[in-house]
């Protein structure tokens, strides 16, 4: 019984799919299919049903999907205890949220690059539960994301909260209302927003909805800069981390609304698998240097 073979047997389930698996262990497909039938074969069962699909694993195979998974987590314990004091090398493959990426990367790889000369640094972006879902698959060693106060994560990742972002309305400084307002006198002048995904979006949207309203979206775009260019020429309100509008090139040209009853608050949140070997330390100094560029 090999290790390997556990992992393709895990990837299989995990993935539902041995195509899938197959590009997340950079493995072909045959190569994946010969190890899971080996792994059968040294137990002398049968661990999926292959009559259906997507390809579901057996009564047996869930009970020993659940052992394989423990088994992992013992080999990777013992990877890092092994790993830990060498110096990081490699990659170090980081998320960062749409929304974030251009205001903290430069930086934060530049410093990075600095201080551990031997890594290469990868960043994907995305959304939270699209960045979470890459570390759970192991796509990722770590992400910056942004979710409420309270996230709970899966069992395999550990969350750190870096600290609070305030998101302010903005609109273009000529219309600025001259006392605060509440959400239903500004709704209607419609949004310019992230597309679908996007959790901003989606917690104004309940917020509107809670109150009978809908949501009238102008414009939606990726980047938090050219949203708001949009609004600063009058395209509509938009929904942003009050860092990103305090250095934005358009900052003289918008202005924050005080919107009484809508206040959103996010979390920004370190989250990566619970071990990572000698990549905890430059993935700590990643967090540290996202906290301090917003």
């Amino acid at each position: 019984m090999k290790i390997d073979d556990i992992d393709a047997f895990v990837a299989v389930i995990r993935c539902q799919s041995i195509s899938v698996a197959a590009q997340s262990l950079a493995l072909t497909q045959p190569a994946i299919t010969r190890r899971v039938q080996n792994f059968e074969q040294a137990l002398g069962v049968e661990l999926f049903d292959r009559n259906t699909k997507p390809l579901k694993p057996t009564v047996m195979g869930h009970q020993v999907y659940q052992k394989c998974l423990a088994i992992l987590r013992e080999m990777d314990a013992l990877s890092e205890l092994v790993a830990s004091d060498t110096p990081p090398s490699g990659l170090l493959r980081l998320g960062v949220p749409q929304t974030l990426g251009d205001a903290v990367l430069l930086d934060a790889l530049k410093q990075l690059r600095q201080v551990y000369p031997e890594l290469q640094p990868r960043v994907a972006t995305g959304w939270g539960s699209q960045l979470i879902d890459k570390i759970a698959n192991g796509e990722l060693d770590a992400a910056a994301v942004l979710f409420p106060a309270g996230k709970v994560f899966p069992e395999n990742i550990v969350g750190q909260s870096l600290g609070k972002l305030e998101l302010v309305v903005v609109c273009a400084a000529a219309q600025l209302p001259k006392k605060p307002i509440k959400l239903a006198d500004c709704y209607a002048q419609g949004w310019v927003l992230n597309p679908d995904g996007c959790g901003f979006r989606a917690g104004l949207q309940r917020t509107l909805g809670d109150m009978g309203l809908s949501l009238k979206v102008n414009l939606e775009t990726f980047g938090t800069e050219l949203q708001l260019g949009l609004v600063a020429d009058g395209m509509g309100l938009g929904l942003v981390p009050r860092p990103l509008l305090e250095r934005s090139l358009y900052r003289e040209r918008l202005a924050a609304m005080v919107v009484k009853d809508f206040k959103p608050v996010m979390d920004l949140w370190l989250v990566q698998p619970r071990l990572l070997g000698n990549l905890q330390a430059p993935v700590a100094a990643f967090g540290d240097l996202v906290t301090r560029a917003l």
